[in-house]
């Protein structure tokens, strides 16, 4: 007795997608022991086609090219023009079990720095 029901192309027992019918006589699930000979399959069209997704190049904005220069502004003398104003973010970059690095940005001449905490 099936289980399943769902058309020619799926196995009635376990409901795993049949194979396309080939040289043998014999359709075989590969789920389960289940067969069906090819002559069910006479009359029936099969096709098959691969459609890929399209690459899309989205165009850069304003808002990406400045992605450094968002953040919290801490007070942090930089190193390069000596200005106080700093942007950080951090990010693990070391295993799991040590610091995370954090990232400086200067807002007046946007040098950046690293420091490993």
């Amino acid at each position: 007795m099936s289980c399943f029901g769902g058309g020619p192309n799926f196995c009635p027992e376990c409901g795993n997608v049949l194979p396309l019918p080939g040289i043998p006589d014999v359709v075989c699930c590969p789920g389960c022991s289940f067969r069906i000979p090819v002559s069910e399959f006479s009359g029936q069209e099969i096709r098959s086609a691969v459609v890929f997704n399209p690459v899309e190049q989205a165009p850069v904005s304003q808002d990406e090219e400045d992605s450094e220069m968002k953040g919290p502004v801490i007070d942090r003398r930089c190193s390069h023009c000596n200005k106080e104003g700093m942007i950080y973010h951090t990010r693990q970059m070391r295993s799991a079990d040590e610091g995370q690095t954090v990232f400086f940005t200067c807002i007046h001449c946007r040098y950046q720095e690293k420091e490993d905490s």
